[in-house]
């Protein structure tokens, strides 16, 4: 296709748009509307996920170690569970430091229950917290550590802890959270463009004229579709633009609104950047498809003539 050719085609669509100035708004107004809708759902269906991932990411085993364990041993073990491929990090906790945790857990309320215990008082074992590099392979994880005790005379480990149970009543819950969030933001997706691409075919319905003097006069088939083919790109920029910036608009706002009552649950929304690349790509390549595919199909309803 010549250059002037493709500039004709990109004047005459954007005159269009113009021209038909009520039909474009509806147009406009459709895209907008459906893609703000299913933008928030994607938004609410992106954090949810992401607290999921933090929620996962907290899960972690604690192993208590046997009273009077010597410390070469502890150093020992320490090295053997850092050495378990699922063990990302092991930190040793003395029974002074989970005194101390504590204390600082329960509170002033809490502060009379703890008195007379320092020491050799203590009643708290030593123990390690250990994260894995995958929350799921917690369980694996743990067995193994559960099994440095196998054929040792002095076994160093007392117990081994992760929530067994509650932790996989966890993953499942992510886990349908997840296939939910998807499954819905997937529906939501189709019945905008359905919504969007029947409003297309009906501001294309009504040059129905247009298109049919077109033919009769000798224009060829592609002649008459690209204008509307540029005519639909930019339906869907257009409609698509304005339901992203006021996503990330409120989105920006909100996050810096709620940022300090998250951090006091020790929970935090999806960062700006990640969440404005994803809903920009995603919105603005559903408007766009939408607006091409709306226009094609009805203009080549047309074009039997």
């Amino acid at each position: 296709m010549r250059i002037s050719t493709s500039l004709r085609h990109l004047r005459e669509g954007s005159k269009s748009l113009i021209r038909n100035g009520w039909m474009t708004f509806a147009s406009v107004s459709a895209i907008s509307i459906s893609l703000f809708i299913l933008g928030i759902f994607l938004l609410l269906t992106l954090n949810v996920n992401y607290l999921a991932d933090q929620i996962e990411s907290q899960v972690e085993i604690r192993v208590y170690l046997e009273v009077n364990t010597p410390q070469s041993q502890i150093d020992t073990l320490q090295s053997t569970i850092a050495a378990i491929p699922e063990v990302s990090k092991v930190e040793f906790v003395s029974k002074e430091e989970g005194l101390k945790f504590l204390r600082e857990k329960l509170g002033e309320s809490g502060k009379s229950l703890l008195e007379g215990f320092e020491g050799d008082n203590n009643p708290l074992n030593d123990s390690f917290t250990v994260e894995v590099t995958d929350p799921h392979q917690v369980a694996v994880a743990a067995g193994k550590i559960s099994a440095l005790n196998d054929g040792k005379d002095t076994k160093p480990i007392y117990k081994v802890n992760y929530g067994q149970g509650t932790v996989e009543t966890l993953f499942k819950i992510t886990h349908v959270i997840r296939n939910v969030g998807l499954v819905l933001v997937a529906c939501l997706a189709l019945t905008a463009m359905f919504l969007i691409s029947n409003t297309i075919k009906l501001t294309i319905h009504a040059r129905e004229r247009e298109i049919s003097i077109m033919k009769l006069v000798g224009a060829t088939n592609g002649f008459i579709r690209w204008p509307f083919f540029v005519e639909g790109v930019l339906l869907g920029v257009i409609g698509s633009v304005i339901p992203v910036v006021l996503l990330l608009y409120g989105y920006r706002e909100l996050t810096g609104a709620s940022q300090v009552e998250l951090s006091l649950l020790m929970m935090k929304m999806k960062p700006f950047d990640e969440v404005s690349q994803i809903v920009s790509t995603l919105l603005i390549s559903i408007g766009i498809v939408i607006g091409v595919w709306g226009t094609i199909i009805s203009v080549r309803k047309f074009l039997r003539v």
